[in-house]
């Protein structure tokens, strides 16, 4: 069963969704791969709060209050091994600091062994991590620093890097 609820957030409405496990999803109004878009993957979805979710409101109410929430919220992340991979990494990223498609693909690589991963298929993995802000795919950049896609839109993803303090020039 999943339990959805919504945040009004400084970026617009935000869509939280748990189940007994913990946090599956947190999506920006509109972002591609969008809760709405991905109901045929839950057998049900209930309109509730829920324990998981009062903490994942919380959580953001102090992270758009300009802090870094200390609080540790139970996830329950669903995905193939590599997304999974990369999902890790994206959670060890530090508030106000970035890393890049190519640094991640490099982890990865040496974690396996391998002289290379691809940075296109990070950026793949990076795009679909279901619960954003929380699972800060946002601190993702290209090679040359730009702020290259983002499911949520690279504004939101502006917005969010500067509100960590994250010199973007």
């Amino acid at each position: 069963m999943q339990y959805i609820n919504y945040y009004p957030s400084p970026l617009g409405r935000i869509t939280l969704a748990a189940d007994e496990i913990g946090l599956t999803g947190l999506w920006l109004e509109g972002q591609k791969y969008y809760a709405g878009q991905m109901d045929r993957e839950h057998d049900e979805w209930i309109e509730k709060e829920s324990p998981v979710l009062t903490m994942a409101k919380h959580w953001l109410e102090e992270y758009f209050a300009g802090k870094v929430p200390e609080a540790a919220i139970p996830m329950h992340l669903k995905g193939t091994p590599f997304q999974m991979e990369v999902w890790e990494i994206l959670c060890q990223i530090p508030y106000g600091q970035t890393i890049t498609y190519g640094q991640i693909a490099r982890q990865i690589a040496a974690k396996r062994g391998r002289k290379t991963m691809s940075a296109q298929a990070v950026g793949g993995a990076v795009g679909r991590n279901p619960i954003s802000i929380i699972v800060p795919c946002h601190r993702v950049m290209g090679a040359d620093g730009s702020l290259t896609g983002y499911a949520g839109g690279v504004d939101k993803k502006m917005a969010l890097l500067t509100l960590e303090g994250v010199n973007l020039t």
